[in-house]
């Protein structure tokens, strides 16, 4: 049977090159990094040396990136130091969130009485520019904004140098989970009007159990976590050097093929809308995702035309022939809450079908394209 993996949203797998380079760092440098002797000083060097490779890819000052284990800590430590430590008193956000920042704000709402609102959606499920300008306009509370660049349901992109610009304008601070975007996308932080931001290694072919967070230098934020002076005191414990260095990796050689990559995956997304529409009459794409300029080009959503008794089994029968992929339908099942994105800005009748991601790599092939939209077609017409 043939496998295909098309949920690189999720998770993407290694590089050789990252897996080489951690089991380098893991066999030959294993000093802890805060330890003053030739072992422990070396492996702080190749902290160092990532943190400054990584300031040099965006564009920012090595200070500026603090390691973390992954972008839900990124985003916990933003928003919670933002409230408790900067002052913020209301954050504006959308539904479309990542639950990292939703549930991150339901908390500080008990816990500080944070003044939560939630910017409006366009019936494709984009923001609402206006709608925010209204909300910053109000003044009042200090502001925090906090918007992903890039929706990791159904890619929409938002335009996050409009939204940093409106901040600025309203003195308000700005907050963005980058995690589909860092290494899927030509970014200069230097341009871009963001006082936070929070990327993971595992979204562009790094580890798991590492990111960090780009902090603007004099923010102001405190740790979450205490303990040691790690990260310049705002992350305390022993970091996990080869992770830290295979994530750099991975972004280096993801900033160096991105051109090429982005080419070869952005014909795959097309060749598949393309075959889904042929197979499939009725699939529907679900936010903008068939709009280059407006998705990003890693990955589809799809409303697919079947009935709720074969929706129920959908997911199943996908694993069982070996295609690995997310759903995102709002109603498949009686206890599936289903997709909280999916949910804010689609019509009744499209949350009653099933709703699948398929996201894709440079491992992915047109091939696997033809295997999955057979297997679609032929548990259609059963």
């Amino acid at each position: 049977m043939e496998k295909v993996y098309f949920d690189n949203a999720a998770t993407t797998r290694m590089r050789s090159e990252v897996v080489d380079q951690i089991a380098a760092v893991m066999r030959d440098c294993y000093g802890n990094p805060s330890s003053t002797h030739a072992y422990g000083r070396s492996a702080k060097s190749l902290i160092e040396q990532a943190r400054k490779g990584i300031a040099k890819l965006l564009n920012v000052t090595a200070p500026e990136i603090i390691f973390t284990s992954g972008g839900t800590e990124a985003d916990n430590l933003v928003l919670n130091s933002a409230v408790r430590d900067l002052g913020i008193g209301r954050i504006i956000s959308s539904p479309i969130e990542h639950h990292a920042v939703l549930h991150t704000l339901d908390q500080l709402e008990k816990a500080y009485g944070t003044r939560v609102e939630y910017v409006k959606l366009d019936k494709w499920g984009h923001i609402d520019y206006e709608h925010l300008e209204a909300l910053l306009s109000q003044g009042g509370n200090k502001t925090l904004v906090s918007l992903m660049h890039v929706n990791n349901e159904v890619g929409n992109i938002t335009d996050i140098k409009r939204v940093g610009q409106l901040c600025r304008e309203y003195d308000a601070l700005f907050h963005s989970d980058m995690v589909q975007s860092v290494g899927h996308f030509d970014l200069d932080f230097s341009e871009i009007p963001v006082d936070f931001a929070a990327v993971s290694a595992h979204k562009f072919h790094g580890p798991k159990g590492v990111g960090f967070a780009y902090v603007k230098k004099n923010s102001g934020l405190r740790p979450l976590i205490f303990g040691g002076e790690q990260e310049r005191g705002l992350r305390a414990g022993t970091e996990g050097v080869h992770n830290i260095v295979g994530l750099y990796k991975a972004l280096e050689i993801a900033t160096e093929k991105l051109q090429e990559e982005k080419q070869y995956i952005l014909s795959l997304k097309n060749y598949f809308l393309e075959q889904l529409r042929s197979a499939l009459p009725g699939v529907k794409f679900n936010g903008t995702c068939d709009d280059p300029e407006k998705s990003t080009y890693t990955l589809i959503n799809a409303c697919l035309p079947f009935s709720a008794e074969k929706a129920l089994l959908l997911l199943f029968q996908l694993d069982l022939n070996g295609i690995a992929c997310s759903k995102g339908s709002a109603c498949q099942s009686g206890s599936d809450k289903g997709s909280h994105v999916l949910s804010a800005f689609l019509p009744e009748e499209d949350l009653q079908k099933p709703s699948v991601r398929f996201s894709f790599s440079h491992y992915n092939t047109r091939e696997e394209i033809d295997h999955v939209v057979k297997f679609l077609k032929e548990y259609a017409e059963k």
